[in-house]
């Protein structure tokens, strides 16, 4: 019997399988950020909007229920539609969960939205750009993970020609397949470390560009494996290089215009931003070390939180709680343009929909207590002293999961965001990967004291 859709989703399905899309995903994200969904024939579409798709939360991680409880349902967000690049048969929706018909309180998605709507409340829209750094390596059937291209050498392979075009088939079909989404690409480039690139593209509502990310990841590694390698976004995943970061770049605009809020071509100081966008940074810097464990949000996350670490020199990540203009030393830095607060101790593991809501919160808190920041650092500051910098009143971040997720259960703002059930169950379950990383016996051990003792 064929289905009854409303005007709106007979339209979306017409134009589905014009483009021969057969099958379509209901999917949403773990605490991870990563996809989970089930497929259903595009002749079911109506009843998939529904709701009809059903899951066990407690076979996933970060969705909190017992096996007893029943599942939550996955609806899709229709303007969320996106046609698979490499496989043009199934399209992809990005879902909110529900419980009983209702909004379920530890849906990721839902807790980005909730959010968002605090900030509509206060006139604002969000708006996000993300800086997508990952590796694309291959094995050799000695089992070593390599580069892709043998001539991936130089200890200093930023912006490395020779490299990019050694990648170029792989690369373009992801850039080509980002713009074939409408996404804007707007630059990409080999990147710091060996095997590590990155793509720019334009930004949009946080919403959005949070699905998008959610997306590319899926996308990434796809197209890599059909190549024949994988696609890694694991923080750090080599010790003497540089980490993959997925810098937030931040501002408001107006609900009614659209006018960018952060903007002040006559900021005294110096950095082309509005009092509106100081105080949106004072309220990242109060809360930045709970904020942290959700914007690096593992384990290896706090390898890349390091001065130094590379073979280029340093790191490039931030590893002081502090602000200023250009200088990309500082957790938060105003690029020369103005206009926007770029956050740059998130890294590409983390679950963009949770990371945006605790920054955007943080913002919005110090906005409504109309909070300063002081005055931006524009020196190197990973050259400070910790005694200058303790003069200065500026801290550390969490130099460990362990250090972060202590920070984020003692923040009420946490609790604020996620709610009762997803703040408890972050709280759990990064715990304990802090607790087995700690009885993992590593090789480091074993070679400096298994012979030594």
């Amino acid at each position: 019997m064929a289905e009854t859709l409303t005007p709106e989703l007979q339209t979306l399905k017409s134009s589905l399988e014009a483009k021969g899309v057969k099958y379509a995903l209901a999917s949403f994200v773990d605490l991870h950020g990563m996809c989970k969904a089930k497929a259903v024939p595009l002749s079911h579409l109506g009843q998939m909007m529904a709701g009809s798709e059903l899951f066990t939360g407690a076979a996933l991680d970060g969705v909190p229920q017992d096996v007893s409880d029943e599942e939550v349902s996955a609806r899709p967000d229709p303007q969320s539609a996106t046609i698979l690049p490499w496989n043009p048969e199934v399209a992809w929706f990005a879902s909110d969960l529900y419980l009983k018909g209702q909004p379920f309180a530890a849906c990721c998605r839902g807790i980005l939205k909730s959010v968002l709507d605090d900030a509509a409340r206060m006139g604002f829209t969000f708006n996000l750009g993300i800086e997508t750094e990952f590796f694309i390596l291959k094995e050799t059937p000695e089992g070593e993970v390599i580069p892709v291209s043998d001539r991936d050498t130089l200890a200093k392979p930023c912006y490395d020609l020779q490299g990019l075009l050694d990648n170029y088939t792989w690369v373009t079909e992801i850039v080509e397949a980002m713009n074939q989404l409408g996404w804007d690409v707007y630059s990409f480039d080999h990147e710091d470390a060996n095997g590590q690139f990155e793509t720019d593209f334009a930004y949009c509502d946080a919403l959005q560009m949070s699905d998008r990310i959610t997306f590319f990841r899926l996308m990434v590694k796809e197209i890599a494996r059909k190549h024949g390698y994988f696609a890694t976004f694991m923080p750090k995943p080599f010790g003497n290089r540089s980490g993959s970061g997925a810098h937030y770049n931040m501002s408001l605009a107006d609900i009614n215009t659209g006018e960018n809020l952060f903007y002040n071509a006559d900021d005294p100081r110096g950095c082309q931003l509005s009092p509106l966008g100081y105080q949106f940074i004072a309220g990242i810097l109060r809360h930045a070390p709970a904020i942290c464990a959700v914007i690096a949000p593992t384990v290896n996350s706090y390898k890349r939180l390091v001065a130094r670490g590379s073979m280029s020199g340093f790191t490039w990540a931030p590893v002081y709680m502090c602000y200023g203009n250009n200088n990309r030393t500082n957790m938060l830095r105003i690029p020369l343009a103005g206009g926007r607060v770029e956050c740059r101790a998130a890294d590409i593991s983390s679950n963009l929909y949770l990371g945006a809501a605790m920054l955007l919160a943080a913002g919005l808190e110090g906005i409504r207590e109309q909070l300063d920041p002081g005055e931006p650092h524009t020196e190197n500051m990973y050259t400070h002293s910790l005694e200058t910098l303790a003069q200065m009143g500026i801290h550390c971040l969490p130099r460990t999961l362990g250090e972060a997720i202590a920070a984020f259960a003692q923040d009420p703002l946490s609790q604020k965001v996620m709610g009762d059930l997803m703040y408890q169950s972050y709280v759990d379950y990064k715990t304990q990967e802090w607790q087995e990383y700690h009885n993992h016996i590593s090789d480091w051990e074993r070679q400096r004291y298994l012979k030594f003792f």
